[in-house]
Order: C-alpha cells, then structure tokens, then sequence
C-alpha cells in the first residue's frame, strides 16, 4: 500500500541556489508518514494519546535531482519492513512522475512514559495486522 501526499514547495524552504534544501526532506518524509498512518485508521495524535512513541533512529534520503520553489511534488510513502518493535518507512519524492529523491526512515515502538520498547502486535494487534498487510509483496 503506497499513500501518495502532496506538497508544494514553499519559498522558505530553498536555499540560495533556489532549491529546496536538504534538511526539507525529513519534514516531507514526516508528512507522508503522518497522512499513512492516518490512512491505515489511526492518526499520530491518537497514538500517543494511547501511549506509543515512534522515536526516529534512522534516517537516509538519496537526492537525485533538485526541486525549485512552487514545484508542486507527491511524497509516496510505504512500509518497506515491520517487527514487533520496529518500523521502517520507504520513501519517493516525485514530480511530474520524475524521481527527485528517495530515503527511508526507522522507528522504535516505545511506551510514551518509560520510553521502553514495546511489542506492537501484544498492544495494538488491529493496526499491527494494518501495518503488516500494508507491506508490499
């Protein structure tokens, strides 16, 4: 399952060469993440609400071409692999159906108040089973 969220990229976010600038990527990787999550049934809020953390330690993004100001791209997001206690999102930038950077990032399962690994599928086995089909063939 591919979730598809588009951006368009705002003048703020360029550098002075008039590119976006590389420490973009991880807040568009965050949105595609967030809106996945939400598509799968529960949004970030609710799971930290409900006492689960998804703490980064993990982080790539290959950058192939640039992205100017007002490009208008989509940050596909997919699970590429999933434990009981971890998670690791893949990502592609695209425009026009070009691929303009692709990065991946991993996260722990941890408990919100001791901020301990916690087995996923023994506390939320809906959305484990969720995370799990969502993972491509």
């Amino acid at each position: 399952m591919i979730n598809e969220t588009p951006i368009t990229a705002r003048y703020a976010e360029t550098d002075q060469m008039g590119i976006i600038h590389h420490s973009v990527y991880p807040v568009w990787f965050e949105a595609g993440r967030t809106n996945f999550i939400k598509m799968i049934g529960v949004g970030y809020g609710q799971l930290e609400k409900d006492g689960v953390m998804l703490p980064l330690s993990e982080l790539s993004c290959k950058y192939i071409r640039p992205i100017h100001y007002e490009d208008e791209v989509i940050i596909q997001t997919s699970v590429m692999k999933l434990t009981v206690s971890r998670i690791q999102f893949a990502y592609k930038v695209l425009l026009d159906g070009v691929l303009m950077a692709e990065g991946s990032t991993t996260h722990g399962f941890v408990d919100s108040n001791t901020l301990r690994p916690l087995n996923m599928k023994k506390f939320n086995q809906q959305l484990f089973d969720k995370l799990l089909k969502s993972i491509p063939d």
